[in-house]
């Protein structure tokens, strides 16, 4: 579980789509595994497993919200860029600055 975490963080950090759906799909198996009720022995073992990857988790969790950060960012620099396709801003910002500088303050 420590790898797997470990492993996510660091797809993450790279965008390794790939690799992520891949441990996308390890978890969902993990947890349909978990479902089925697991004996005593092995509910023990994911216990101390998931203790020990707690570190990763943490690490992980961090990296996801930078992630989603960056993302954040990344959608309103498109939807800006958008904007200023579709309603033509740079041509009016460069034609009002031409004004500006024509006024005879300058």
């Amino acid at each position: 579980m420590k790898e797997l975490v470990r492993e996510a963080s660091a797809a993450l950090a790279r965008l390794d789509a790939e690799r992520l759906e891949e441990l996308a799909r390890c978890c969902q198996a993990l947890n349909r595994d978990l479902r089925k009720k697991p004996d005593a022995h092995e509910g023990a073992a994911l216990t101390a497993q998931a203790r020990e990857a707690a570190g990763e988790f943490v690490v992980f969790t961090r990296v996801l919200e930078a992630t989603r950060a960056n993302l954040d960012v990344m959608m309103h620099l498109r939807a800006f860029q958008q904007e200023q396709l579709e309603y033509g801003g740079q041509a009016r910002a460069r034609h009002w600055a031409r004004q500006e500088a024509s006024d005879g303050n300058n």
